[in-house]
């Protein structure tokens, strides 16, 4: 796969035991049009970790999705992921670019804090997510973030841009017209009565709103 565009609606996987529950709701969120998948399970051992990522890898092949492999980075080596997604205390964006190699993406969570995406994009980072933007479930404890770092993170970085933290269908426009370039969903996603649908709206709004976002952009310069 080359080197894929960091945008849309980044698909994050629950923490499921269960795997032939997350594979059938993962398959339908591809279908439904998700651009990135990220399998996060943080209560699963190594074992069954490696069983979902085998079995994901596949299954984001036949759609032609990249994989991101959320924290584990010899995990994201033995699937052959497209890539890893790395926290504050995980290893270094160096370290990791080193091991992954060029062709790999590399995205680091920044929660609240600029100067972390302006250090994780001078070390070759693919992108930078903020967030949370709003109350969470799936991380309960995650830090605040402002819809204004959008902005700001806008004007300082290069790479794109990730907004995370209880975006659903009512929250995802406010953030696209803010800059995101992507928005990663979870729990509204794999949670909904019906996730296929779900997928296919949360990518319609996406769409839209950019368009829309990019054309307020162009009518903006052209009066400037």
């Amino acid at each position: 796969m080359s080197h894929p565009r960091i945008s849309g609606i980044y698909a994050i996987t629950p923490d499921l035991t269960d795997t032939t529950n997350l594979v059938m709701l993962t398959q339908q969120v591809l279908t439904g049009g998700v651009q990135l998948l990220q399998y996060r399970n943080k209560t699963a051992d190594n074992i069954l970790k490696l069983e979902q990522a085998t079995l994901l890898s596949y299954l984001c092949q036949k759609f032609n999705t990249p994989l991101i492999i959320n924290d584990d980075l010899d995990l994201a080596i033995k699937v052959d992921a497209d890539g890893v997604h790395l926290g504050m205390h995980d290893i270094t964006v160096t370290e990791a670019r080193r091991r992954l190699g060029p062709g790999k993406i590399i995205g680091a969570s920044c929660y609240n804090q600029l100067r972390y995406a302006i250090e994780a994009e001078n070390q070759g980072a693919d992108y930078a997510a903020f967030g949370a933007f709003f109350v969470s479930i799936t991380k309960p404890g995650a830090v605040s973030a402002s819809i204004s770092l959008l902005c700001k993170a806008k004007q300082y970085l290069q790479i794109p841009v990730v907004a995370i933290g209880g975006i659903d269908s009512e929250n995802i426009a406010e953030l696209i017209y803010k800059g995101a370039d992507a928005v990663a969903v979870s729990r509204s996603l794999f949670n909904s009565a019906n996730t296929q649908f779900e997928a296919k709206r949360l990518s319609c709004i996406f769409k839209q709103t950019k368009y829309s976002a990019n054309h307020l952009n162009e009518l903006s310069n052209d009066f400037t």
